[in-house]
């Protein structure tokens, strides 16, 4: 999961670029970078860190341009160093430069292919590296070698080349120096990616902005024209032109329901789905089963684990008829544990991410709703919290269903022996992390919560769910490698860096 971000218009981009950025820092805390671009000069900046610290007032002003792209990190793929930051730029064709969130599923046929055929150098472990490569590869082909100059044919040709060669999730946006800016989407749309527009009210032309989620148009400005669609590519010209072609030969849309559970701002709005009221669906679904299920349940209260659960909570506790209290207040300043890099990280940071009001617990029965159960680590800790806070018993819901399978469209939960609902039926899960009695969203459910904002999506990715896994291409061999360079990187992580031969195929 990362965040990207992509605008264009008559005039400086660097400021909305960063603004642009810290709306989307939820995706990604571990690094972030900005590429502008001047006429036909380039300036990047990127490093490891959140983006008010990435960028100084110095930096910005060395950003100059009327167009660029942006990125932040979230590290399921390559080491930790500032070189796996992106956007990642190469010089040919034009000057191309790219920021990716997703994952593919074939990095290391792509990175043989790459060197042996297409006489490329990968400089690092990323698979955006990869992806982009392959991308500069296909424009430069199609093009040939009697052209200087591109045109839009070619640009969408060279995207149905890197659909016919890359297999995963990638929602991507390219810096064109030069051109413009290309956004694209992977023929089943797993990963969000959605555009829109902002006219100068002094009539100073305008603008474009391609971005993760919509919340980073809506603070800026910008309204929503529509999401890229799965297959799709988008090119805004430098001349204020918006393209639009279809590029994969076949497509169905599949987005990812954990966006809708976790990833996504509620703020959003994703493939026409508004998160905000999903999760309230999510929680009168949950609610309403555990009332046919327990119907003379003994809860004094319902509290919701900060933050993402909160608007499910609120919507149980009304179906429930039950007090909706908050018990724990969350500290601003501590990231989302669920992202950071390696389990010791976030062990160590629930307790200081999330603080006890005693008096919420004290001698009654409560009910705590979290959006998931992923691991159990912070689920477990959390109910100790209660527990110690003075709760008399302690339950346990998810708005989501168990989590019983890797994800491998860039996630980072890519393990089985990770997953606490990998083998488990529910009542072990609640012996395991502590809980009196654990209440699951069924998947029929989940999947009924986002539909009813877009009853046009067919399908969604629920491999983390269910094991079924929309490419087609994850084969057990597959999921088996992934697990071993996953257990050698969480390893390794506690004392430096991975060597080049442990790297993950996950971004």
């Amino acid at each position: 999961m990362c965040g990207v971000l992509g605008v264009i218009g008559p005039g400086p981009v660097n400021r909305e670029l960063y603004d642009g950025l810290t709306v989307l820092q939820h995706r990604g805390q571990d690094a972030a970078g900005i590429l502008t671009c001047d006429s036909n000069r380039v300036y990047l900046r990127k490093d490891n860190g959140l983006v008010r610290d990435v960028f100084l007032h110095r930096h910005m002003l060395q950003l100059k341009g009327n167009m660029g792209i942006g990125h932040v990190r979230y590290p399921t793929a390559g080491g930790d160093s500032r070189a796996e930051a992106q956007p990642f730029y190469v010089n040919s064709p034009f000057g191309l430069a790219s920021g990716h969130n997703g994952n593919l599923t074939n990095t290391r046929e792509l990175g043989e292919a790459l060197f042996q055929e297409d006489l490329r150098h990968i400089n690092t472990s990323s698979d955006s590296e990869i992806l982009l490569n392959v991308f500069a590869h296909e424009l430069h082909a199609v093009m040939g070698r009697s052209r200087l100059r591109a045109n839009v044919d070619d640009v969408f040709d060279a995207v149905s080349g890197v659909f016919k060669r890359c297999r995963g999730a990638y929602a991507v946006v390219v810096l064109i120096v030069g051109y413009g800016i290309l956004a694209f989407r992977d023929p089943c749309g797993i990963r969000p990616l959605v555009y829109g527009v902002r006219e100068d009210r002094n009539g100073g032309g305008r603008s474009h902005m391609i971005a993760s989620e919509s919340v980073a148009l809506d603070v800026l400005g910008y309204s929503l024209e529509r999401d890229v669609g799965a297959g799709e590519a988008v090119f805004f010209d430098v001349k204020g032109n918006v393209h639009r072609r279809v590029c994969a030969s076949t497509t169905g849309l599949a987005p990812c329901l954990f966006e809708f559970v976790y990833l996504s701002r509620p703020d959003s709005i994703i493939d026409d789905v508004s998160v905000y009221k999903t999760r309230l669906r999510m929680g009168e679904k949950l609610g309403r089963r555990m009332r046919r299920q327990w119907p003379d349940n003994d809860v004094d209260v319902v509290i919701p684990v900060p933050d993402t659960s909160r608007t499910s909570a609120l919507q149980m506790a009304f179906e429930l008829g039950i007090k909706y209290r908050e018990g724990f207040i969350k500290n601003r300043y501590i990231g989302r544990t669920f992202i950071m890099p390696g389990q010791r990280k976030r062990r160590e940071s629930v307790r200081q991410k999330l603080n006890v009001i005693d008096l919420e617990f004290r001698g009654k029965n409560v009910l705590l709703v979290d959006d998931s159960i992923v691991r159990g680590t912070t689920s477990k800790q959390i109910i100790q919290m209660a527990r110690d806070a003075g709760a008399r018993k302690v339950y346990f819901a998810s708005a989501a269903p168990p989590v019983r399978h890797p994800n491998v469209y860039g996630i980072d939960m890519p393990t089985m022996n990770e997953l606490i609902g990998s083998g488990r039926d529910t009542d072990e899960i609640g012996r395991r992390i502590g809980a009196d009695r654990v209440f699951y969203q069924r998947l029929e459910d989940l999947e009924a919560a986002v539909r009813e904002g877009n009853p046009d999506i067919e399908r969604f990715d629920a491999s983390c769910f269910n094991g079924e896994y929309v490419t087609g291409d994850v084969s057990a061999e597959y999921l088996a490698h992934v697990e071993a360079v996953r257990g050698a990187r969480e390893a390794r992580s506690r004392t430096g860096r991975l060597d080049s031969t442990e790297v993950s195929e996950l971004n």
